[in-house]
């Protein structure tokens, strides 16, 4: 599709593996909801898999208008060929002026495929979205109501926003954690529209999925109220026990800058950032970390931010709500012994 409808849905990719949806589709269906609301139009969302269950009424529930279900026994698995074809098919059809997906693997590998198809543009890793009229620089004409896909470039020293005039549908991928969920509402009531792809069958014959392992993760940064997280500053892999220490004792769990992590000091599965997980914690300590750009655009919405750090410049204090000056190997083990003397005290 290559003329804008300006009367087309919003879209979502509904990503779920194992009848269960993943979070980042769940936060993008509130952030659908707010563009379409603006653009006054409706809020659709594609679910391809097989034996889905309720997860269209999930959908609805979480701002969702038009669920557009293909249930087919060739998408119990994930595999590019048939999911994109059933993507590219509803997108022919129905004609949506915006189409976001999960910056998941699955979603970054699945949209550059679509957007190849489709021959529409696509942004990845975009951390916000906006709509707004963008006149085109080269022909002076004004167009209304584009997305703006904002992302960080340059290795997040600058924040770019990016347009597409021409070729539609408008396409990003956004990150994980970077729009809130939203409450789902159960009382909402929506329209669950069931299609058919051709031709499905013979595309997961191409890549059969012979065996799959599914990795828990060790931790989940999400949902944790408290975070300690250690920075390049924390010098040691010896020392960041004393974060593990002081996360202990208030009753949080351990974070990293990719400072930490690419200095061996801790996995990469604790990373924060840009290029780790988004956060948005009751409380957030950050021990030995400078505030570098990358790393605030993963942390710098938690409700309460205590930056410790020997450097009073540090980029970090700018966005703490209090901070404390000093050095870590003092400042830190005071702190732990002074939490676990109240709490024996309590």
């Amino acid at each position: 599709m290559t003329q804008p409808n300006r009367q087309g849905e919003v879209w979502v990719f509904a990503e779920q593996q194992d009848g269960k949806l993943h979070d980042v589709s769940l936060e993008l269906c509130g952030k659908a909801r707010e563009l379409a609301d603006r653009l006054g139009v409706r809020v659709g969302a594609v679910l391809p898999g097989y034996q889905l269950g309720d997860l269209p009424q999930t959908l609805i529930a979480y701002g969702v208008d038009n669920v557009y279900v293909v249930d087919d026994p060739a998408l119990k698995n994930y595999t590019t060929g048939p999911y994109a074809q059933v993507v590219e098919a509803m997108i022919a059809k129905y004609e949506p002026q915006i189409v976001l997906y999960g910056a998941s693997p699955l979603g970054r590998d699945l949209a550059p495929r679509v957007a190849s198809c489709t021959r529409s543009g696509l942004t990845a890793d975009c951390t916000d979205l906006d709509i707004s009229d963008v006149t085109d620089p080269k022909t002076s004409v004004k167009h209304e109501n584009l997305l703006l896909q904002i992302r960080p470039a340059f290795g997040g020293n600058i924040i770019a926003t990016i347009v597409n005039y021409d070729q539609w549908p408008q396409m990003a991928t956004v990150r994980e954690g970077v729009m809130s969920l939203k409450e789902p509402d159960a009382s909402r009531t929506g329209n669950v529209i069931a299609e058919k792809v051709d031709g499905l069958e013979a595309l997961a014959e191409l890549v059969r999925v012979l065996e799959r392992h599914v990795e828990e993760k060790k931790i989940n940064l999400k949902a944790a109220r408290i975070i300690v997280a250690g920075g390049g500053g924390v010098g040691s892999k010896e020392n960041f026990e004393q974060i593990r220490e002081l996360a202990g004792a208030i009753g949080g769990v351990v974070g990293a800058s990719r400072a930490a992590v690419d200095s061996g000091f801790i996995g990469k599965e604790y990373q924060i950032g840009q290029t780790g997980t988004t956060v948005r914690p009751a409380l957030y300590i950050a021990v030995g970390i400078s505030g570098a750009v990358q790393h605030r655009a993963g942390m710098e919405e938690s409700a309460k931010i205590i930056a410790i750090n020997s450097d009073p410049a540090a980029p970090i204090f700018s966005i703490a709500h209090y901070g404390i000056v000093g050095d870590l190997n003092v400042v830190v083990p005071m702190l732990t012994k002074a939490l676990r003397h109240r709490r024996r005290e309590d």
